[in-house]
């Protein structure tokens, strides 16, 4: 009997050893995944682009920022969890999506901008700049914010001409 018992147990052993593994590597395929989500739609946004369209485009870019949306309420329910490293990794997720979504604004702003299509570009990075207020987000506001004026220099907007 005490041979069956450690037989059995050594394979209890093996079985939770297993199942941790299998975890762990659940939790690191949920960060690989979203990335391969994000690089999925940064792939359909530029592709889009490439073929003149731009509302497909945006859609893309808006799932990006749903992705970001869904993150942030993960986050938000587990600051509340003590010991948890899995919030550092939601974070580092959310700063990627929210990133490329902010480049990727700005990015289409570049795209209608070269259009000659700059009231589109103009609603582009002031949509930037209403969006990314986060502290850690000013870089992609003062580009936004330059960029329109650099458009002020090709089309004047009638609230930027003298009067």
């Amino acid at each position: 009997m005490a041979i069956r018992s450690r037989t059995t147990s050594r394979w209890q052993g093996l079985l939770l050893l297993s199942a941790c593994l299998t975890l762990v590597h659940c939790f690191h395929d949920i960060h690989e995944q979203r990335a391969d989500t994000v690089k999925d739609h940064v792939e359909a946004f530029y592709d889009h682009l490439k073929h003149d369209r731009v509302a497909a485009a945006v859609r893309e870019n808006e799932a990006i920022e749903h992705l970001s949306s869904q993150l942030g309420a993960i986050i938000t329910r587990r600051v509340n969890q003590p010991g948890t490293n899995q919030v550092d990794r939601e974070w580092t997720d959310l700063r990627t999506a929210n990133e490329t979504a902010a480049q990727n604004w700005l990015a289409l702003g570049q795209y209608l901008s070269i259009k000659k299509q700059y009231p589109q570009a103009r609603a582009t990075y002031q949509r930037v700049i209403d969006t990314y207020t986060d502290p850690t987000e000013r870089t992609y506001r003062e580009q936004a914010t330059r960029a329109i004026r650099d458009l002020d220099i090709l089309n004047p907007s009638p609230a930027s001409q003298p009067r």
